[in-house]
C-alpha cells in the first residue's frame, strides 16, 4: 500500500507481534522486524504434529513469528553459529500443517516465499488472527542475513540438518517483507493477479493468432496444459 506520494508504507514491528500491530497492517505494506523469530518447516512440523514430540522450546513464551526458510549457517571456533544468509522457501507446501501448528505454537505471523491461497488464509489464518509476510523477489538471502544479529539456538540440528532444524534468531530491522495477507484473509498476489488478468485480453487485440509450433501451446488461458 502506497501513501499519497506513491511511496510504499513502511512499519517496524517488535516481536512477539501484538494483535494491535496486525490490525493496522495493509496489503503491500513493507515490514521490518526486531526481536526473536524462529525457523520451522515440514521437518519440525512432522516431529511435533505427526510424531507427537514436544517443541524444543516454549514457543508461546518465546515469540509468535515462524519463518519458512533454508539458512546458510556455519559454526564459529567458539561453537557459536554464524548465519550470513537466509532464503525463504515456498510456503504453500506446508499449508496442511498450519492448522495444527497455529494451535501448538501460538504463531501469529508466517514468513515465507510466494504466499498461499486466499482460501487457505480465510480457512486457516483468519480464525487465529494470523497474517502472512512474503520476502521480496529472489536473491535476497544476503540482504535478509544482514538483519540477523545472533543465532540464539539451533534445535534438532543433528536430527534434521541445517535446512530443517529449528533456528532461533535475534533480528534487527529484518526485511524488507511485504504484507501478503491481512486479517480478513485477502491476498496481495491474488488481488493483483485479478487486476492483471482483467486486462490481458486487450494486449492481443488486433493481432493475428500466433503460430504455435510446440505441443500444448495456446493463447487461450482456459486451455493451457500444465505438465
Amino acid at each position: 500500500m502506497a501513501d499519497s506520494h506513491g511511496k510504499l508504507k513502511e512499519v517496524r514491528l517488535s516481536t512477539p507481534v501484538r494483535d494491535a500491530d496486525l490490525r493496522r497492517l495493509e496489503l503491500g505494506t513493507v515490514v521490518y522486524l526486531d526481536g526473536l523469530i524462529y525457523t520451522g518447516r515440514e521437518g519440525v512440523y512432522k516431529r511435533v504434529l505427526q510424531d507427537g514430540m514436544a517443541p524444543p522450546v516454549d514457543l508461546k513464551a518465546l515469540t509468535n513469528v515462524n519463518f519458512h526458510c533454508s539458512p546458510a549457517a556455519s559454526v564459529n571456533p567458539d561453537g557459536s553459529f554464524n548465519m550470513g544468509a537466509v532464503t525463504a522457501t515456498a510456503s504453500f507446501r506446508f499449508s496442511k500443517w498450519l492448522p495444527g501448528w497455529f494451535e501448538a505454537s501460538g504463531a501469529k505471523v508466517i514468513i515465507g516465499k510466494g504466499g498461499m491461497s486466499e482460501a487457505d488464509y480465510r480457512a486457516v489464518f483468519v480464525p487465529v488472527g494470523a497474517i502472512y509476510l512474503t520476502t521480496v523477489g529472489y536473491g535476497t538471502g544476503a540482504l535478509l542475513g544482514r538483519g540477523i544479529k545472533k543465532v540464539r539456538a539451533a534445535h534438532w540440528l543433528d536430527e534434521l540438518g541445517i535446512a530443517q532444524a529449528m533456528w532461533v534468531l535475534e533480528v534487527e530491522r529484518f526485511g524488507p517483507l511485504l504484507v501478503e495477507s491481512d486479517l480478513e484473509g485477502n491476498s496481495l498476489f491474488e488481488r493483483n493477479n485479478r487486476i492483471i488478468n482483467q486486462g490481458l485480453g486487450r494486449l492481443y487485440e488486433g493481432l493475428k493468432p500466433p503460430s504455435l509450433a510446440r505441443f500444448g501451446e495456446t493463447d487461450d488461458r482456459s486451455e493451457e496444459l500444465i505438465g
